[in-house]
């Protein structure tokens, strides 16, 4: 009687290898927040660290070919008032990213190709709403310019970022809301929260579906939604062992799986490919990846590997499918972060003879194309993220689009025309709005002649330079004449002081005067009564 011992998995065999020194990024100051959150975010154009900054809180975006060493006063993204404590990349635009810090602040900002030449501190738009500090942002995965934010306030918010504005505010949540995931298509949302339970939304009305304890430890939970509908948590128990469970959405209070690792005491980030099935576990403080593949076989989660490291990590970023080099077989890409400044590159392989491309490996992903607009999405529309093949390599579509370029001149002509800036960002990351404004280019009034749309970039750089120049040398003026008024009023009153002692000075001397007078005068008559008694006698 044969029988096979080991699972048959194309997955098997994946190994991790970290890439060499020079081939990473060194000297980067991480963030020492004690926020649980990733410290990372990465695209396949930019690669941005939250990092230790004075006066401020700001992230460092680097392109992926600017690796080594990384110079000290290299150009941050630094407008927060307060330290950064979440970023997120748009999945539709691999210029935009957007960050919630401490100062109850979200901000999305847009990267010019090549990265920063100078620290930027204009956002495109601002967000204001949460009264607390803001530790998490989530994209939606196909409804164009959607973000949800959830802070220390215990609000979600779901925004319009084209416009500013809020599309639903969730007000049901007891306490501190740990993680947020859309589903698929984005039609749900799962939240855990610090009450130890998990919740699944609606994320147009605002209403709780079902709701159920995720796991029974007081510490930091994490849910997630995977392709197929069913939700993966990580937790902690009432031992604070490290614990992972799969649930079905409709019977939460009942998992599939529930699996205890590890008694460590860093909280488990769950990073998922909605491509292979495979979720990879990386904890905070952790000097291992542990990778599982979810199948509809028991046990369901099933272990593959682990990547083994001999430094701590203290965050990680996970490369979109998109950024992966399908000739060597790459199925994923992570950036971890050291405690040493250090952000290694690690790569996850499936070793394969064949050079041809595999597909059973690289299945349709995710393409960087917006499925639908934010507004047919809160008015009831749903639908699936827009896929593409890896077939023949990936080039971004941002240049296609002439993001950058169409979308500037957008906000030149919407600024002439007295639009709000909050409006002014309404094609954000839209590829139709990149074509809208090709059409309204070719439709409405010839360019001038000899303006090219470099140069009308280059113009719009230079005077938002010319802008950060003057606020910096007006802040500078004010302080200067501060100090003078300041230095002005301690003249005067030294000058005050030093008039009110001399005439009391005088005072004293002509009363000294006075005295001696009246005395002389006393001796002189006492004097002459002497002598007209002596006479006398």
């Amino acid at each position: 009687m044969s029988f096979r011992v080991v699972r048959s998995s194309k997955f098997r065999h994946v190994y991790g290898q970290a890439l060499k020194r020079e081939q990473c990024y060194d000297n980067i100051r991480v963030s020492k927040s004690s926020w649980d959150s990733t410290f990372c975010a990465v695209n396949p154009k930019f690669l941005a660290i939250i990092v230790e900054s004075a006066g401020g809180g700001a992230f460092i975006v680097l392109p992926h070919s600017k690796v080594g060493r990384i110079a000290a006063d290299h150009p941050l993204v630094g407008g927060h008032k307060g330290p950064v404590l979440d970023i997120a990349w748009c999945p539709h635009n691999d210029n935009v990213i957007a960050s919630g810090s401490e100062d109850c602040v979200v901000k999305v900002w847009q990267i010019p190709d090549g990265g920063l030449s100078r620290t930027l501190t204009e956002p495109v738009v601002d967000l204001v709403f949460h009264q607390r500090r803001v530790g998490l942002v989530v994209w939606h995965p196909s409804a164009l310019n959607v973000l949800l934010t959830a802070g220390s306030d215990n609000q979600v918010v779901i925004w319009n970022v084209g416009t500013g504005e809020i599309l639903v505010h969730i007000d049901s949540h007891p306490d501190i809301v740990y993680s947020a995931c859309f589903n698929w298509d984005g039609s749900k949302l799962v939240t855990t929260c610090k009450d130890k339970k998990i919740r699944i939304y609606d994320p147009r009305t605002g209403e709780v579906e079902s709701e159920a304890v995720c796991h029974e430890g007081s510490k930091a939970t994490r849910a997630i939604f995977l392709r197929h509908g069913l939700i993966f948590t990580t937790g902690f128990n009432r031992s604070s062992e490290r614990q992972y469970s799969l649930r079905a959405p409709d019977a939460l209070s009942d998992p599939i799986v529930m699996v205890e690792l590890d008694t460590s005491n860093g909280v488990m980030f769950p990073l998922y490919d909605p491509d292979t099935n495979l979720i990879y576990l990386c904890g905070k403080g952790d000097s291992v990846i542990r990778y599982f593949e979810v199948t509809p076989e028991p046990p369901f989660v099933h272990y593959i590997n682990t990547f083994q490291t001999p430094d701590p990590q203290r965050g990680i970023g996970m490369m979109p499918k998109r950024g992966c080099d399908v000739t060597t077989c790459e199925i994923a890409k992570f950036y971890r972060l050291n405690n040493n400044g250090l952000c290694q590159v690690i790569s996850m392989t499936v070793p394969r003879k064949s050079d041809l491309f595999q597909e059973d490996l690289y299945p349709d992903t995710l393409a960087e194309d917006a499925a639908i607009t934010a507004e047919k999405w809160i008015m009831g529309e749903d639908a699936d993220p827009i896929t593409f093949s890896l077939k023949g390599g990936y080039v971004s579509q941002s240049a296609n689009k002439s993001l950058s370029v169409s979308k500037k001149a957008n906000i030149l002509n919407k600024a002439a025309v007295g639009t709000s800036k909050s409006a002014s960002s309404a094609t954000l990351g839209s590829s139709s709005g990149g074509s809208s404004a090709a059409n309204n280019n070719s439709g409405g009034s010839a360019p001038v002649s000899g303006i090219t749309e470099k140069d009308l970039r280059d113009i719009t750089d230079e005077i938002r330079k010319l802008k950060a120049i003057i606020v910096k040398h007006e802040n500078r003026i004010r302080a200067l004449e501060a100090t003078i008024r300041e230095q002005e009023d301690n003249t005067d009153s030294v000058a005050a002081k030093s008039n009110n002692t001399s005439s009391s000075n005088d005072t004293k001397a002509n009363a000294a005067d006075s005295n001696s007078t009246k005395e002389d005068a006393n001796g002189s008559a006492g004097t002459t009564s002497a002598a007209t008694a002596s006479d006398d006698v």
